[in-house]
């Protein structure tokens, strides 16, 4: 074909199906907008690569199945995300809670020992970099998720998940010191 021909093609579909495609694809994302991106994605995939595509007899229906899959690759980020977001409250019910038994167990000479001091910095050592600049620029400098996501060019989200994946590392490594650590952290350096 021609290129004025795949023009008209490409319109004609355009026209007569991107309502149908955005319904189809709001079906699953429940999200008018992600649908909406999902569809111009998915015709913009056909018409960049519609060439190596000269085989395929229907066009619509080929177009249908890239827009499926898309969907299907939305859904399962955002299962991600929703586990993600889960584990963070998870790990901010279990912060409460080492708050309150850490406030409970409170013995001041116990949290100024350079021994908790020095455990805590063996196991910020054992963290990946990032995950750990990022845990003490939260908790030592008192900056917040987005001002660390900005600062550090990161989502809010991956400034969440470094945190958490900060806690997962000490709550295990420092599980016997923990009430003492919390209180700590929010004494000393909040």
């Amino acid at each position: 074909m021609d290129e004025n021909t795949d023009i008209k093609l490409f319109n004609n579909i355009f026209i007569t199906h991107r309502e149908r495609y955005i319904r189809f694809a709001y079906s699953y994302t429940y999200n008018r907008e992600a649908a909406e991106d999902l569809v111009t994605e998915s015709l913009i995939y056909y018409w960049e690569n519609r060439n190596r595509l000269q085989d395929v007899k229907d066009i619509p229906l080929y177009i249908l199945v890239t827009l499926k899959n898309k969907c299907l690759d939305y859904l399962q980020r955002e299962r991600t995300w929703n586990n993600i977001a889960e584990n963070l409250l998870s790990n901010k019910e279990w912060e409460l809670q080492m708050r309150i038994s850490s406030l409970e167990a409170c013995e001041p000479e116990t949290l100024l020992s350079n021994e908790i001091q020095d455990l805590i910095n063996q196991a910020l050592a054992k963290l990946p970099e990032k995950s750990s600049r990022i845990f003490i620029m939260s908790r030592y400098e008192g900056k917040n998720y987005q001002t660390i996501a900005q600062e550090t060019n990161l989502s809010v989200k991956s400034v969440e998940f470094h945190i958490s994946k900060a806690l997962n590392v000490l709550r295990k490594e420092l599980k016997d010191y923990l009430p003492y650590l919390l209180l700590l952290f929010d004494f000393f350096y909040e």
